[in-house]
């Protein structure tokens, strides 16, 4: 309302103002046209003689009205006016206004009296003979009244208000409603309650984008919290079950439960149990770290070919697998690439962990380069010819802690794998990404900028 109030009073002032212009403009151009009219029908009588004192009373009481019309010889002398009074000797109009090249003069006749006046004049002429001039004098206040323009434009102002003030506020009232509700759900998921209830036969487009965002976001908060829930039971399970055992197998060493051979197995046992809850902290703390920013990149120089090829063989030998056929394809023309090369091994070496891991039998593991010269990146593929990964599981395999069904019952593990690689990879300027999974195999794909010469 008050922008409405603000737009409404700019309107008055510029409508008065423009109104006030073009009123004067149209009236002295009134006035022009009948000065130089009269001038016309002066000369027709006088028929090219100097006008005589007698015709021209009688000519001008035709014009009755407010304006006070005066015929002026050369000299300025005032030979009559319309309001019949015969002015006389004394009586005369300036000459350097009656000369002026101005048609429209605003003058003050008289300094004692402080009305002022539009002087509009215009040649008594025939032939080449100036005989006198027409002048018509209209008081400036009579120019300048349009008491009926204004009340019209009041008129039009006032109603412009009330419809403006009716249709804000039942918009208002109709946009306030749904966002009231939305509010009120606010409070409801800062409590905890995701369950929330929000109309939906919304016809405002922009209304109807919040409303839906917003139950889409109380959805997905939902979803995240059960996910939370369940993946923190994973991780307390995860980190249970070595402590569980590895308290278990020194028991039974104490208690001499198990002697000789058997005692030393317990104790290797342990030791592989510790080693592995060791690694599944120093994992913890590494995404910590990460997430934090906190861990420093060491970027070196490396030609790609080079190191995709030491990494993949790298893995190749510790795996030992003759089940796994591992396939690499390197670049035609090499690139140098400007990375932290053991984050690098991290990355790859987690894809193709999860990719053994999908292998049930035999298969293939298929690593590719690709030079995108639009992008200047390196592009570097895994595909294997697992199982994959279910289609409602995709977009989660990227959060932390989350391990499909599949996978959980399978392979231990706190399902840090991927988040890890991916943070590591966008630390490096590149980024990891799922590119397609079904029955017949998943494809990685990781991005790394290339060094610019």
């Amino acid at each position: 309302m008050i922008t409405l109030c603000i737009g409404l009073l700019i309107i008055a002032i510029v409508s008065v103002w423009w109104i006030r212009q073009t009123t004067i403009e149209h009236r002295l151009n009134l006035t022009i046209f009948m000065a130089e009219e009269l001038a016309d029908r002066i000369v027709s009588i006088t028929e090219g003689r100097p006008i005589t004192r007698e015709k021209a009373p009688g000519l001008l009481q035709e014009r009755r009205m407010e304006h006070r019309i005066l015929i002026v010889d050369t000299n300025g002398v005032v030979l009559s006016d319309n309001r019949l009074v015969l002015i006389r000797g004394r009586a005369t109009i300036p000459l350097e206004l009656l000369e002026s090249n101005k048609q429209v003069e605003r003058i003050q006749l008289d300094t004692e009296n402080p009305v002022r006046y539009y002087m509009v004049k215009a040649p008594i002429e025939t032939s080449d003979l100036q005989l006198g001039w027409v002048v018509i004098l209209q008081p400036e206040q009579e120019v300048v009244q349009i008491d009926q323009e204004y009340r019209l434009l009041a008129i039009m102002l006032v109603s412009l208000a009330l419809l403006g003030w009716v249709a804000v506020y039942f918009v208002s009232r109709k946009l306030s409603h749904p966002i009231q509700h939305v509010a009120q759900a606010a409070q409801q998921v800062q409590q905890g309650n995701y369950d929330i209830d929000l109309p939906e036969n919304i016809k405002e487009q922009e209304v109807f984008e919040l409303v839906h965002s917003f139950k889409e976001m109380a959805e997905r908060l939902q979803q995240l919290e059960a996910m939370r829930t369940e993946l923190l039971a994973g991780v307390t399970h995860e980190l249970k079950t070595p402590v569980t055992s590895i308290s278990g197998l020194l028991q039974a060493v104490k208690d001499d439960v198990v002697k000789g051979e058997e005692a030393k197995e317990f104790l290797e046992i342990s030791l592989k149990e510790t080693s592995r809850l060791q690694k599944m902290v120093a994992d913890l703390l590494a995404f910590n770290s990460f997430a934090a920013n906190k861990v420093p990149m060491t970027k070196e120089d490396h030609s790609i070919n080079e190191l995709i090829s030491e990494i993949i063989h790298a893995w190749s030998a510790i795996q030992n697998d003759q089940s796994i056929s591992l396939q690499l394809t390197l670049l035609e023309k090499d690139r140098i690439v400007s990375v932290d090369p053991m984050r690098l091994q991290q990355i790859i070496e987690n894809v193709l962990n999860n990719a053994k891991q999908s292998i049930e039998d035999k298969g293939t593991i298929a690593v590719s380069l690709f030079y995108r010269l639009e992008t200047k990146q390196i592009e570097i593929t895994l595909k294997d010819s697992g199982i994959g990964i279910p289609k409602e599981e995709q977009y989660l395999i990227f959060e932390r802690f989350y391990r499909g069904e599949n996978k959980k019952y399978k392979v231990r593990g706190l399902g840090l794998g991927l988040p890890f690689s991916k943070m590591i990879a966008n630390a490096l300027g590149g980024d990891l990404t799922l590119i397609e999974s079904s029955t017949k195999g998943t494809t990685f794909r990781i991005v790394l900028p290339v060094k610019s010469n």
